[in-house]
C-alpha cells in the first residue's frame, strides 16, 4: 500500500517541459503572416493570368486576384483567432486572477 502512494505522488510531480524556444517560434510563426499574405495575393494572380492564358478572357484574372485576397484575409483570420485563444488562456491564468479581484474588467465581464 505505501508503493502505490509513493507512485502516485511521483506521477503527480511529472511537469510539462516546453521547448527550449517556444516563444520564439510563436513569435516567428506571427510575423510570418506577412509573407503568408503576400505569397497568396501572388499565387492567386499567377493563377488569374494562367486562367486569363487559357481563356482568353481578362476577367479571369481578377477571379484568381480575388481568391488570392480571399486567401489573405482568411489567413488573417486564422492567425487572429489562433492569437485570441492564446490571449484568453493568459487571462485564465491563475498567476494574473488577482486583475479581475481588484477591479479589472474584462470585455466578457460587462
Amino acid at each position: 500500500m505505501k508503493d502505490e502512494t509513493n507512485k502516485t505522488s511521483q506521477t503527480e510531480k511529472i511537469e510539462i517541459i516546453k521547448p527550449k524556444h517556444e516563444d520564439k517560434l510563436v513569435a516567428l510563426e506571427f510575423a510570418s503572416l506577412g509573407f503568408s499574405i503576400v505569397i497568396a495575393i501572388v499565387v492567386g494572380v499567377g493563377l488569374g493570368l494562367v486562367m486569363k492564358n487559357i481563356t482568353g478572357a481578362t476577367w479571369t484574372l481578377w477571379v484568381g486576384v480575388v481568391w488570392g485576397i480571399a486567401a489573405a484575409i482568411l489567413n488573417i483570420k486564422k492567425a487572429y483567432d489562433k492569437a485570441q485563444k492564446q490571449f484568453k488562456e493568459l487571462a485564465d491564468d491563475p498567476r494574473y486572477s488577482y486583475m479581475k479581484k481588484y477591479g479589472y474588467k474584462d470585455d466578457d465581464d460587462i
